[in-house]
């Protein structure tokens, strides 16, 4: 985190990252001092409205974030960044996207939690497109032109009023992380309880074991215990009402839906109550670590791993056997997952696999078989992108 008094003074000359985050309702000027040198701009947590149009003189601007700020329109300066790649405007007050605020070079686009209700055609007519999270605005349509798209690998549209599935996305040739969730054309009937709802003063939340968008997870101890339940289970607790893949209530349900798999994370019970939303599940064993971590701004979709980490042939042939009959599993119950990861993995010394993170998962059975089998096809994709990235690690090419 950098101030404006240090960009001021002169302090900042030559840096490539800047953050900013002091209540701004304006634009400070004196980041265009940072021409020669900024690539990465970070403006969330303001009250900023508009960008100057001075912007596009920042050439190797390549980032540019403003999440949390009150921004109705997309700023068509955007458009006018040369070299700018990557777009986070997540929970504004966006109404309209207009035609030219999306630059050419454009890889990652971030319009999360806004109400924007449609898109400009130019989003299909950026060749380099490969990241698109559009969840909980108020879409009821898409741009036909996405259908050019070849490029586009992951796409969020979950938590929209989206009335038909948008099929011009289902044959893309590269898309293979795909949540599209609380839409009404993917809305469900079903009500799942394959576990019992217990209420949220049957435990006590400990340790906190990680968080992502939908939710923080902790250990928890009983105040009530059931009968045949664990002494130590984990808790999701949900947060807010939409995250960056969607609602909270689609996760649990598609989470439901899937059941019993020995790989898979295991439900025990749910806490649905007024603003409290959670999944009781086994406390996974503390020799389980990550698989890998998640994509960073070059690799965009793609997995990362420690640096120095490897794997055998052997432990990668063992990984992706459980990860295939998970696939399977998923889709015998007409779930896409959406976010098949190997940061969404865990693994033991033995290659022994758990795997979890429900929160771009969707609930599909209600979508023509056609429609499905292109689904499954999308997730297919994914399956074979996690077994390329694993092969980047082995130790005995």
């Amino acid at each position: 985190m950098h101030t404006l008094t240090q960009l001021i003074s002169g302090e900042l000359k030559g840096i490539s990252r800047l953050k900013l985050a002091e209540q701004l309702n304006e634009f400070p000027m004196e980041i265009l001092t940072l021409a020669d040198s900024l690539e990465i701009l970070d403006l969330s947590d303001n009250q900023l409205t508009t960008l100057p149009s001075e912007l596009a003189q920042l050439k190797k601007l390549k980032i540019i974030f403003a999440s949390n700020n009150l921004f109705t329109v997309l700023p068509e300066v955007l458009g006018q960044c040369e070299n700018l790649e990557m777009i986070g405007f997540k929970s504004n007050q966006i109404h309209h996207v207009p035609a030219n605020s999306l630059p050419e070079k454009l890889r990652w686009l971030i319009l999360t939690d806004n109400v924007i209700e449609t898109l400009p055609d130019t989003l299909g007519e950026r060749p380099r497109l490969q990241k698109l999270a559009l969840a909980g605005n108020k879409l009821t349509k898409l741009p036909l032109t996405l259908a050019k798209a070849n490029n586009l690998e992951l796409v969020r549209i979950s938590a929209n009023n989206l009335t038909e599935c948008p099929e011009q996305l289902l044959n893309l040739p590269k898309l293979a992380w795909f949540a599209f969730s609380g839409n009404p054309f993917s809305r469900s009937t079903l009500n799942v309880a394959t576990v019992p709802s217990l209420p949220s003063s049957s435990f006590n939340l400990q340790n906190v074991l990680g968080q992502g968008a939908s939710g923080v997870i902790s250990s928890a101890t009983w105040t009530d215990k059931p009968v045949n339940f664990p002494d130590e289970v984990a808790v999701k607790v949900f947060k807010g009402k939409v995250t960056s893949d969607g609602y909270p209530e689609d996760e649990l349900q598609a989470c439901l839906k899937v059941g019993h798999h020995q790989n898979l994370v295991r439900s025990l019970a749910q806490v649905n109550e007024d603003d409290y939303l959670a999944l009781i599940m086994n406390l996974i064993p503390s020799n389980f670590k990550n698989l890998g971590l998640p994509p960073n701004f070059q690799t965009c979709t793609r997995d990362t791993f420690p640096e120095g980490f490897t794997l055998s042939a052997a432990q990668i042939e063992k990984i992706v056997q459980q990860m295939e009959s998970v696939f399977e599993h998923l889709h015998a119950n007409k779930v896409c997952h959406g976010d098949l990861y190997a940061h969404n993995t865990l693994f033991d010394a033995q290659a022994n696999i758990i795997f979890g993170d429900f929160g771009a998962a969707t609930m599909y059975h209600m979508l023509t078989p056609t429609q499905q089998a292109l689904i499954e096809k999308i997730e297919r994709r994914a399956l074979a992108y996690f077994i390329e990235d694993l092969f980047s690690v082995c130790n005995n090419k």
